[in-house]
Order: structure tokens, then C-alpha cells, then sequence
């Protein structure tokens, strides 16, 4: 009795373990390879399977989500032979669990190794100033390689990153004094730059200040010139409305003669011809005049000045 009870027991645990290799539960976003024999049967996705007992096989169980994979720095040689060590990171992700279980032993390994070697044909082309500015360029190429490379593993490189591109010390020190030098360069261009504009804006003040003050000047003796014609305009048109006789005349030039030899410039001074016949007409008026006379007023009543001629039959 007891040995039927310890073969129930068995049989029994038989079921259990059947029911649990039957029932198979595949996660999301995961792919598992089935085999029957050793050989590819299919592939779960994610859900619950059933799957035959002891027959067939869990193979390998793939994660279908993106994947970041640093890499270790990897020391690689430029055009001009100097070695920087370069850092990069995947992103890639499994398209195909198939592919990526039987296409290749270790596709990870795989990636590292094609991202090594192309990355040393890339940057054997370039020299160190183009490596250092061409992130985007280098990116690009390797993500193209790798992406063809990859793609019979079933497996899709969605980006490549470098992390870092890291140049000999000696290298960077002699680009931080190249640096350091070309911004003190730049900072004295800026300062003579600055400068020279400063006195550009200076000269051409003073000019526009100059043109102004001589056109103010010319105007000024434009002015004062018009306003001395209209005063020699005025009087002389004063004179010839009061009708002067010749006695007049000659006794107002004879008042003009002081301020024509006024100046201390005026070292010749040239006496007109007409000045004998100011003079006689000045002393035929002071000649009529008796002894201890006044002489008469020729700024004042004028018209009586004048002396009538005898008018011919």
C-alpha cells in the first residue's frame, strides 16, 4: 500500500512539473527561442505559451527594449599620428530574436569589436583639429556601418555617441596656450579696433563741429554785411531825400575820413583826388562865415542850406 501511495506521489509530481514546462509566461517586450531536439521550433512572444513538455526547449530569452552599451576608451590613431583615446556608447535594440541567437555568437561582443575598427578607419583619415570638430560627422559614419553590419543580426543601431575624445597631454597643453594666445589676440584687435573707432567718431565731431562753426561765421558776416549795405542804404537815401548841396557833402566827408585810416594795419593811406574838392567846398562855406561867427550846422536844417540858382531869361 505504501508503494503504491509513493508512486502516486511521484506521478503526482510528474503532473506538476509537466504543467510548469508546458505553461510558459514571456514577459513585455521579451522574445524566447524554442527548440525541439536542438532544433529552431519558434519563437514566444510576449504572453502565456504552451509549449510540449520535456520535448521542447527554452533556448534563449532576449530583451526587445533599446539598450545603452558604454564602451571602454579605445585608443586610436589620427592622420597627423597622434593617438587619442575615444569613448563611445550604443544605442541599439533587437528586431529580430532569431536573427540575433543564431546569426551571431555574441552580438555584443560583435558591436564592440565592428565599433573598434571602424572607428579607427574613420578618425585614420582625419587628423587631430578635424577629429575634435567633427563629433557629428564620426557619428554619423560609424551609426551607418554599424546600422549595415548589424542589420543580418537582427538587431537595429538607433544612435552612436562619443562620450569623449581625449588628445595626448602634451597635445593639450599646447592647445590651451594656442587658445590662451589666439584670445589675447583677439582682445587686442577688439581694443585697436575699438580705438580706431573711437577717433574715427572723434575726427568726424570735430569736423561736423568746424563746418558748423564756419558756416555760423559765414552767415554771422553775411548778416552784419547785409546790415551794413541796409545802413549805407538807409543813409544814403536819407541824404538825397533832404536834397544836400555840395557844402554838405563835403563836410560829411570830410567825418569819414577818421575811421578810413582807423586799424592798426593801415600803415599807407592813399588820399582820393576828390578830396581837393571836399576841401574847397568846406572853405568857400567857412570863408562866407564872419569873424566870430558860428559856423553853421550842416546836420540840421539842411534845406535851408541850399543856395538858389539865378534862373537864365
Amino acid at each position: 500500500m505504501s508503494a503504491v501511495i509513493i508512486v502516486l506521489i511521484i506521478l503526482v509530481v510528474l503532473v506538476f512539473i509537466a504543467l510548469i514546462k508546458t505553461i510558459q509566461v514571456i514577459p513585455q517586450a521579451s522574445a524566447a527561442i524554442v527548440e525541439r531536439f536542438g532544433r529552431y521550433t519558434r519563437t514566444l512572444n510576449a504572453g502565456l505559451n504552451i509549449v510540449v513538455p520535456f520535448i521542447d526547449t527554452i533556448r534563449n530569452r532576449i530583451d526587445l527594449r533599446e539598450q545603452v552599451v558604454p564602451f571602454p576608451p579605445q585608443p586610436v590613431i589620427t592622420q597627423d599620428n597622434l593617438v587619442v583615446n575615444i569613448d563611445t556608447v550604443i544605442y541599439y535594440q533587437v528586431t529580430d530574436a532569431r536573427a540575433a541567437t543564431y546569426e551571431v555568437a555574441s552580438y555584443i561582443q560583435a558591436i564592440e569589436q565592428l565599433t573598434v575598427t571602424t572607428l579607427r578607419n574613420i578618425i585614420g583619415g582625419m587628423d587631430l583639429e578635424r577629429t575634435l570638430t567633427s563629433r557629428e560627422d564620426i557619428n554619423a559614419a560609424l551609426r551607418g556601418v554599424l546600422d549595415e553590419a548589424t542589420g543580418k543580426w537582427g538587431i537595429r543601431v538607433n544612435r552612436v555617441e562619443l562620450k569623449a575624445i581625449e588628445p595626448p597631454t602634451s597635445i593639450q597643453d599646447s592647445m590651451e596656450k594656442q587658445m590662451r594666445a589666439d584670445r589675447d589676440k583677439r582682445a587686442a584687435i577688439l581694443q585697436a579696433e575699438g580705438v580706431r573707432q573711437s577717433e574715427i567718431l572723434r575726427a568726424e565731431g570735430e569736423k561736423q563741429s568746424a563746418i558748423l562753426r564756419a558756416e555760423g561765421e559765414s552767415r554771422a558776416a553775411a548778416l552784419k554785411a547785409e546790415g551794413e549795405a541796409q545802413a549805407v542804404r538807409t543813409v544814403f537815401e536819407a541824404i538825397h531825400a533832404g536834397d544836400p548841396d555840395q557844402k554838405l557833402l563835403s563836410y560829411q566827408y570830410l567825418q569819414m575820413l577818421p575811421k578810413i585810416a582807423e586799424g592798426d594795419a593801415n600803415k599807407l593811406w592813399i588820399v582820393p583826388s576828390e578830396i581837393g574838392d571836399a576841401l574847397k567846398g568846406l572853405s568857400g562855406a567857412l570863408g562866407n562865415v564872419a569873424p566870430g561867427a558860428a559856423a553853421p550846422s550842416f546836420t540840421k536844417d539842411v534845406p535851408s542850406a541850399r543856395r538858389e540858382e539865378p534862373t537864365v531869361d
